[in-house]
């Protein structure tokens, strides 16, 4: 079981800089694949990000390829992302989430869900 806890959220202007933390609970953080997703009103939750369980591996959404970055601490159960270069269109709840397929992109493949932070982004 692994419990997931965001933070960070929060109301910025456009352009502006973001970090979110997910923290993990449990021994077994090391053995999951983590990922990133956000979800705006009337809209599917999508892909954001993914690592790897050693973070020698990262993977992007396009609409965000260059702006924001995963990491992962493994020793701090805690994995990160931080977004630069905010736009309006990033306003979204973001989850992090939990998986061991090694298929990042789809949401059904994670096991495990925090209960998300609100990020809003106005121009």
């Amino acid at each position: 079981q692994v419990q997931l806890v965001e933070s960070g959220g929060g109301l910025v202007q456009a352009g502006g800089s973001l970090r979110l933390s997910c923290a993990a609970s449990g021994r077994t953080f090391s053995s999951y694949a983590m990922g990133w997703f956000r979800q705006a009103p009337g809209k599917e939750r999508e892909f954001v990000a993914g690592i790897s369980r050693t973070g020698g591996s990262t993977y992007y959404a396009d609409s965000v390829k260059g702006r924001f970055t995963i990491s992962r601490d493994n020793a701090k159960n805690t994995v990160y992302l931080q977004m630069n270069s905010l736009k309006a269109e990033d306003t979204a709840v973001y989850y992090c989430a939990a998986e061991r397929t090694g298929n990042y992109w789809t949401p059904k493949a994670y096991d495990y869900w925090g209960q998300g932070t609100q990020v809003t982004v106005s121009s």
